[in-house]
């Protein structure tokens, strides 16, 4: 049984009261109090403090304070009145403190319940506000991306409507400089041939007027022959219309000579039919474009001239590795192209990537055959780099091959002679030194 307390203090205002009771030693952590609207209890074993009030307090706004070994209450009213009294009138009726306490202890219950309950609503409620929120965060961070990514295609787009229209300038400033000079050309040949046909003519002219002279003299000859009756005299100028009535002098003319078109500069006589002829075939397969299907990549990203263009300005900007990117691009749109291997060679030379160099290089020569004199330039370029690869790697009886194979492109290259001979006493001395090991 536990031991009731009765020495509890207590004091009232017409709207508060306040209770004190005494712990008796008790830790505050093991008290226990209850408050309800007509019940105040406070349980710390083995004490007990139990009160049926007299009248009801607002158990919401009520509070309790445990220190200094006292547990203070402090209880507002319902009404604002002075009670005279703290215990309930019927407080001996052990009955009705019974019901009391079950409907005390059933309304905290009820109020407990609906607590958690509001709690749980408030919970779900918080919880959806943080998830709205969240969306909403989330929402505003793909709009803030998609401006960006609408920003970059704009940006792009207006780039490769800039490219294209400085191409597009420069092709119609080529074509009429083409003109210009096509114009001049013609200019000139005509002015050439103008000339020689007035001095053409000019022969022509003194001959004929010579020879005209030559029938006025006849013809006056034979007039003087006839008798003197009918004799009529016969003028030189009469006789030079009667000349020249006849038709005897020709009109000048011209000659247009046309001449067979030929891609290559060198004349028929010195050309190789067969090998040009493949060549141009091979040029065509070169430009062919190829699509490539990869959702990632832009409209202007399947261009092999932007990505060059592209390609060469990462290059000239120092990004060699992006280079190498876009010419890999550029190759898988065209594949065929040596220019596009011989560039990404270089790249991989200023990488150190030596072996895939080396592969570029010698791919690009394997597309320039046959050998002719529109790809002599390009094929100079990709036996030097190949050779500058095999130098790295120190195989320098395959780069004087590449050397050698330069000079017959450029024989009269002094640069090239210079290396090639610098090469042969290094590839000497590292004969020498293995004969004598």
């Amino acid at each position: 049984m536990p031991i009731l307390v009765k020495d509890y203090k207590w004091s009232e205002t017409p709207t508060h009261i306040h209770i004190q009771v005494p712990l008796k030693g008790v830790k505050s952590s093991k008290a226990d109090v209850f408050c309800g609207e007509e019940l105040i209890k406070v349980h710390y074993p083995p004490y007990l403090f139990e009160v049926l009030l007299y009248k009801r307090v607002d158990d919401v706004k009520s509070s309790a304070v445990i220190r200094d070994n006292l547990v203070s209450l402090t209880l507002v009213k319902c009404e604002e009145e002075t009670w005279g009294r703290l215990v309930s009138t019927r407080a001996d009726d052990k009955k009705f403190v019974l019901a009391k306490k079950i409907e005390a202890l059933e309304a905290a219950q009820k109020k407990k319940e609906e607590e958690v309950e509001n709690r749980k609503v408030e919970k779900d409620r918080t919880k959806k506000y943080t998830v709205n929120e969240m969306l909403k965060l989330e929402q505003g961070a793909r709009a803030r991306i998609e401006d960006i990514k609408t920003e970059e295609r704009t940006r792009t787009e207006r780039e490769l409507q800039e490219w294209k229209a400085k191409k597009k300038i420069e092709a119609e400033q080529q074509l009429l400089a083409e003109i210009d000079a096509i114009k001049t050309t013609k200019l000139q040949q005509t002015t050439a041939r103008d000339e020689v046909i007035f001095k053409s003519a000019d022969v022509i002219f003194k001959s004929a007027d010579v020879i005209v002279e030559e029938d006025v003299d006849a013809e006056v000859k034979k007039e003087s022959r006839k008798p003197d009756a009918t004799v009529k005299e016969v003028t030189t100028k009469e006789a030079t219309a009667k000349v020249r009535k006849s038709g005897g002098i020709r009109e000048n003319s011209s000659i247009k000579v046309s001449f067979t078109p030929r891609v290559f500069p060198t004349p028929v006589r010195e050309s190789k039919t067969l090998e040009e002829n493949e060549w141009l075939e091979k040029q065509a397969l070169a430009r062919k474009t190829y699509v490539v299907d990869d959702p990632d990549l832009q409209q202007h990203e399947q261009d092999p001239d932007w990505l060059i263009d592209k390609a060469n300005q990462l290059f000239g900007t120092g990004d060699i590795q992006g280079a190498v990117n876009a010419y890999t691009l550029a190759i898988r749109v065209r594949p065929h192209m040596p220019l596009l291997y011989t560039n990404r060679a270089a790249c991989h030379l200023k990488l150190r990537n030596l072996y895939k160099s080396l592969d570029d290089s010698s791919k690009a020569l394997e597309l320039m055959k046959p050998e002719v004199d529109e790809n002599a330039k390009l094929r100079l370029k990709s036996h030097m780099r190949r050779a500058t690869a095999f130098c790295e790697l120190e195989l320098y009886v395959e780069a004087l091959q590449d050397y050698e194979a330069a000079l017959k492109i450029e024989p009269k290259n002094e640069a090239l002679k210079e290396d090639a001979k610098k090469i042969r006493k290094v590839i000497q001395s590292n004969n020498d030194d293995d004969d004598e090991t």
